[in-house]
């Protein structure tokens, strides 16, 4: 008889970014691999912040199935500007309808709940005493510590007594927890210390898929067919990146010649992004791609730019610099020098991680960058040679694979 996974996680296909890309790749590899898989999860939203139009005319509960995996999915409430506090209505009504979901599985050998977000552990937990299944945590991004780091609130005293007791119930919840899994060392070393424990704690990254970012066999995408010189932001426009800083960035390269800025992404500070830059004819916005169409997006650009606020050194660990680095193209990175993605491209040569206030030395980069094609291979040979090594998707999914068997032996 074969072995049984649930995961629950509010993001998954057809959501081709992130988290719900992630989840998709996994439960479909685990399906391959004789596993039988079950995701409770909510309606496709995400980046956007709407519910996809396949989906907005479906029922309210709606099941499934899709590559062999068992979908249960609960729509849930999605705002179209999310503040904080829809964002908290958002996750309650996920969990009304995912604990629902959750007394439809009859049996299973592991629950994996993925995080964000943390109430999904809760809800994990129920099924994993219903059924006698073993429970497994996988952190994506410490959304508590990410919204504090970044000061997404003005913090006020009732709000740090708020942030205490969901910092008391994230603790608890990850204790409860059979295992418990994250993407980075970084973000394992504070995972060690809020558990404070002899809990079981194991590092599995997100991966990236060489085989289909291929920067030998590509077509210029439509985005990027200027024959000035590319600079691609790709992702998420959303609270955790330096956008203050990135502002400066594109009115200072105004100075340089032949230079464009191409932001390809949804998210909740895309509005008030493009409406801060109205007055530059340097940068151009454009919604997503589908996925079948990155490895053309991302190997067009000449470089690749992420600024992080530098307040964010191990909440989360931003896996689109694993995309960026295996287009073979150079990436510009700032943030806090501590984090794990200055340590990443540190390691692999693979492009130059910066201080967000070192504003010329930045742009000078970009300029020496720009002139000098030797140094622009090079980066990008380097950084793609280290994702292939150190991140191949074959590798790390078996990891996720003995994670499993070693949980139900």
């Amino acid at each position: 008889m074969s072995k049984k996974i649930t995961i629950i996680g509010i993001n998954y296909y057809p959501e081709d970014t992130a988290i719900g890309l992630y989840t998709s790749q996994l439960s479909e590899f685990y399906v391959e691999n004789g596993i039988q898989v079950d995701v409770i999860t909510g309606f496709p939203y995400y980046p956007a912040w709407r519910i996809s139009k396949h989906y907005k005319q479906k029922k309210t509960f709606y099941k499934e199935k899709i590559n062999g995996v068992n979908v249960f999915r609960y729509k849930q409430y999605v705002p179209k500007k999310p503040s904080f506090i829809k964002r908290i209505i958002h996750l309650l009504d996920f969990s009304f309808g995912t604990f629902i979901n959750v007394f439809k599985i009859k049996e299973t050998d592991v629950v994996l709940c993925i995080v964000p977000f943390i109430g999904s552990v809760f809800l994990g937990k129920i099924l994993s005493k219903l059924t006698g299944a073993k429970l497994w945590v996988h952190i994506q991004d410490f959304e508590f510590d990410a919204v504090t780091d970044s000061d997404i609130l003005q913090t006020n005293n009732n709000q740090n007594i708020f942030f205490k007791v969901l910092f008391w119930v994230e603790k608890k919840l990850l204790k409860s927890a059979d295992l418990s899994s994250t993407i980075s060392s970084l973000m394992l070393e504070k995972l060690s210390n809020k558990l404070n424990s002899n809990k079981s704690k194991k590092l599995l990254p997100n991966w990236v898929d060489s085989n289909f970012i291929k920067p030998q066999d590509y077509k210029v995408h439509k985005y990027l067919k200027s024959t000035k010189y590319k600079i691609l932001y790709s992702g998420n426009i959303g609270e955790k990146q330096d956008w203050i800083f990135f502002i400066e960035f594109v009115k200072e390269l105004e100075k340089i010649n032949d230079v464009e800025i191409i932001v390809v992404g949804n998210g909740s500070k895309r509005i008030w992004l493009e409406e801060q830059l109205l007055d530059q004819d340097n940068v151009y916005f454009y919604s997503p791609v589908e996925y079948s169409e990155l490895s053309n997006l991302l190997c067009s650009a000449d470089l690749h730019i992420l600024f992080q606020k530098s307040e964010v050194i191990d909440t989360v660990m931003p896996s689109k610099i694993l995309a960026m680095m295996s287009s073979e193209k150079p990436s510009l990175i700032t943030g806090n020098l501590k984090s794990e993605v200055a340590s990443i491209l540190q390691k692999s040569k693979g492009g130059k991680y910066f201080e967000n206030k070192n504003k010329a030395e930045i742009l000078n980069f970009v300029v020496n960058l720009k002139s000098d094609k030797y140094l622009q291979e090079s980066y990008g040979q380097n950084a793609r040679k280290f994702v292939s090594e150190y991140y191949s998707k074959t590798k790390i999914l078996n990891k996720f694979k003995e994670t499993f068997i070693n949980l139900i032996n």
